[in-house]
C-alpha cells in the first residue's frame, strides 16, 4: 500500500525546521542554512549536482533511502520559492536548476492557479489546491503504487501530520539551536496520532529519528 513519507527532514535541537525570513538569499530564512550541513556533505546530495564526491556514511545512507520507491512528491508553496501571492509570471522554475532531484510528479500546494511545469530528468510541477486529503490522493493516483514523498516546508508538514495523513516521519535533528522560526511539532502529539518511535540512529551530523504509524 502506497504510504505517506516525510524523509530527511531537519530540524534545530530546539525543533525548528526553518529560521525567520525565508528569502532568495536565505531559502532557510536567516541562519538557517545551518540546518543543511549533515546533508550537503552526502554523496547522496552531491550527487545531485553531478558529483562524484561526498560522504558515504550513514548521513548518506538515510539520504539515499528517501528517494527509494517514491513515485510522486507533495511540497508547499513556500518550498517551491519565496514568492508570495499571485505569481507575477512564470519564470521562477524552483531552486533546483533544469533538473531537479525528484524524478518524478511534484504537487506544489497553492492557492494561485498556474500551469504544470515540466523538468528535466521526469519532473512536473503540478500547481494545485484543495485540502490535504484530496490532494494526497492525487499523489498516490501519480504514484502508480509506489509512496509519496511530504517534502516541507515546516507548516504543510505541519498539516498533513494534524490530518493524520502521514504514515512515516524521519527527522534529522542537527546540533544548532535556531531560537526562532517555524516549529515543526508544537502543539502536535505524535502518540495522538497513533504515531511510535521505530529508530534512534547517530549520524556523522545528524541525529535520525524515524517515527511510523502503529
Amino acid at each position: 500500500m502506497s504510504k505517506l513519507r516525510v524523509e530527511n527532514f531537519m530540524v534545530s535541537v530546539d525543533g525548528f525546521g526553518a529560521a525567520p525570513q525565508q528569502s532568495m538569499e536565505n531559502p532557510f530564512g536567516i541562519g538557517g542554512m545551518l540546518l543543511t550541513q549533515a546533508f550537503v556533505k552526502t554523496r547522496t546530495f552531491q550527487s545531485m549536482f553531478g558529483k562524484t564526491e561526498g560522504s558515504t556514511g550513514i548521513d548518506d545512507q538515510f539520504a539515499r533511502r528517501g528517494f527509494e520507491n517514491v513515485g510522486a512528491n507533495i511540497m508547499g508553496r513556500h518550498m517551491f520559492g519565496p514568492q508570495r501571492g499571485p505569481w507575477a509570471d512564470d519564470s521562477w522554475k524552483g531552486w533546483w536548476g533544469p533538473n531537479p532531484p525528484y524524478h518524478s510528479p511534484v504537487f506544489v500546494m497553492t492557492h494561485h492557479p498556474r500551469p504544470a511545469l515540466p523538468m528535466e530528468g521526469g519532473t512536473v510541477f503540478e500547481f494545485v489546491s484543495g485540502d490535504p486529503k484530496e490532494i494526497l490522493g492525487r499523489a498516490k493516483a501519480a504514484a502508480n503504487g509506489k509512496d509519496v514523498r511530504l517534502n516541507g516546508g515546516v507548516q504543510t508538514v505541519r498539516t498533513f501530520l494534524q490530518a493524520g495523513l502521514v504514515d512515516y516521519l524521519h527527522l534529522a535533528v542537527t546540533p544548532v539551536t535556531l531560537g526562532a522560526g517555524e516549529n515543526l511539532l508544537a502543539g502536535i502529539d505524535l502518540a495522538k496520532l497513533d504515531m511510535v518511535n521505530a529508530e534512534i540512529v547517530p549520524g556523522e551530523g545528524a541525529l535520525h529519528l524515524v517515527f511510523k504509524k502503529r
